[in-house]
C-alpha cells in the first residue's frame, strides 16, 4: 500500500512523536508531585535514561507507550497494517532494549517499575499507590 503522505508530511509527523514529557509521564510525575515524592527526571547516567528516578529509593521508574514498548495483551499495542515485517523488528528490538536496561539497573542496585500508558488512563491513582506501597517497603 502507497502512503498517502508525502515524505516530508510523514517525516514532520513522526518527528512530532515525543520521546520524553509525554501524557502519561506528565500525569504519573503530578501524581507523585502531589503526594509528597520528589524525584528526578531522565537521569543521564542511569542506563535507558529513566522516565522518573527516586534517588533516595535507588527506584527507576519508566512510563511505557504500550504501542512502542508493546504491553502484552493490550487493546493499544495494535501492528500497523503497513510493512509488518519492518515494525514486528523494530518492535522486538525495542523490547528487547527495555529488558536489558532493567536488567542492567537491577544488577547495579536500582529497583525497576514499568508503568504502562493503559494503566494510568484506566486508573492512575491505583498506580501512584502501588508505587508509594513498594517505596514503603524499600524504606
Amino acid at each position: 500500500m502507497v502512503d498517502v503522505l508525502t515524505p516530508a508530511q510523514r517525516s514532520r509527523n513522526m518527528s512530532r512523536i515525543r520521546g520524553k514529557d509525554t501524557k502519561p509521564e506528565l500525569t504519573l510525575r503530578s501524581l507523585l508531585h502531589a503526594s509528597g515524592l520528589r524525584f528526578r527526571l531522565h537521569h543521564p547516567d542511569l542506563p535507558g535514561r529513566p522516565d522518573i528516578v527516586l534517588p533516595k529509593y535507588r527506584t527507576a521508574v519508566f512510563v511505557h507507550g504500550c504501542f512502542w514498548h508493546r504491553h502484552q495483551d493490550c487493546p493499544y499495542a495494535t501492528m500497523p497494517k503497513t510493512r509488518p515485517d519492518f515494525w514486528a523488528e523494530k518492535f522486538e528490538a525495542t523490547v528487547v532494549r527495555d529488558a536489558a536496561k532493567s536488567e542492567e539497573l537491577e544488577a547495579s542496585g536500582w529497583h525497576v517499575h514499568t508503568v504502562w500508558e493503559c494503566e494510568l488512563k484506566e486508573d492512575a491513582e491505583r498506580v501512584v499507590t502501588r508505587l508509594q506501597n513498594h517505596l514503603r517497603e524499600v524504606c
